[in-house]
């Protein structure tokens, strides 16, 4: 009995050690530096921020945090995949960082760590050119389509709004332009793009929402994104960020 007594005790033991070994924390910065890489989740369909070029991912948070790494002193390594998996692999710590256009609210604050904003963006509201939606107003009793997992979402939860989710944003698009759904719901610079790429589409002048973009990282790399916001901080200061959106044909909207 003695012994079936200490073979329950030393396998709760075991559990035990297996649970908290498995509860991985975030990458610090001694991790990264000593791997010499950081590792970032992207769903690279959110242009201008991150799309694909030559089988590359590009983009201007591709440009920066490439900046960010040279500081560092390590190479940027991105892994690729749907939006919602960025943020469920950044919060079991399964990458290092999270960029993907991602907006800073408090739902995701309890769950992962952000850098400091480093821009200000909108959702707005997409609709066909000959459409009778002018506004917010005018979506009460309308279908839009939304990238799952994004604050177009949730801010369509909120508002009661009847929506469509989908995994791309092209394929949100997509559902728009087949008539699938009345109006689309994206962030400002990437409707701009993708609605230059014609389809009869156009943007309405009032938006839905203001959100500041930042860059995600999981509980345990506090001291890591200290130092990525002191980078930062000064690329923001002395313009280079701003040039990174010139370059990109965008307009930069300081946080």
């Amino acid at each position: 009995m003695f012994k079936k007594i200490i073979s329950i005790v030393l396998a709760a033991l075991m559990i035990c050690a297996c649970l908290t070994a498995c509860g991985k924390n975030g990458a610090s910065l001694a991790d990264v530096k000593k791997a010499g890489v950081l590792i970032a989740a992207t769903s690279p369909d959110f242009p201008p921020f991150e799309s694909i070029e030559g089988g590359e991912v590009v983009g201007i948070e591709v440009q920066i945090l490439k900046l960010i790494c040279q500081e560092l002193g390590v190479e940027l390594k991105i892994e690729q995949m749907d939006f919602d998996s960025v943020l469920t692999g950044i919060q079991t710590a399964k990458y290092d960082c999270g960029m993907s256009g991602i907006t800073v609210d408090e739902d995701r604050k309890k769950n992962m760590l952000f850098t400091d904003p480093y821009y200000n963006a909108a959702q707005v509201i997409v609709v066909k050119a000959d459409s009778a939606i002018t506004g917010k107003a005018d979506l009460a009793d309308k279908t839009v389509s939304v990238q799952t997992g994004t604050t177009a979402e949730s801010g369509c939860q909120d508002a009661k709004i009847a929506y469509q989710g989908f995994n791309a944003n092209a394929d949100a698009k997509a559902a728009l332009t087949t008539g699938k759904v009345d109006a689309w719901i994206v962030d400002n610079l990437t409707a701009i793009q993708m609605v230059e790429e014609g389809d009869g589409l156009t943007i309405l002048e009032e938006k839905m929402t203001n959100e500041p973009y930042a860059f995600a990282f999981a509980f345990g790399s506090e001291d890591l994104v200290a130092q990525i916001n002191t980078i930062q901080e000064k690329l923001i200061a002395d313009g280079t960020i701003e040039q990174i959106f010139a370059d990109f044909g965008e307009t930069y909207v300081k946080p």
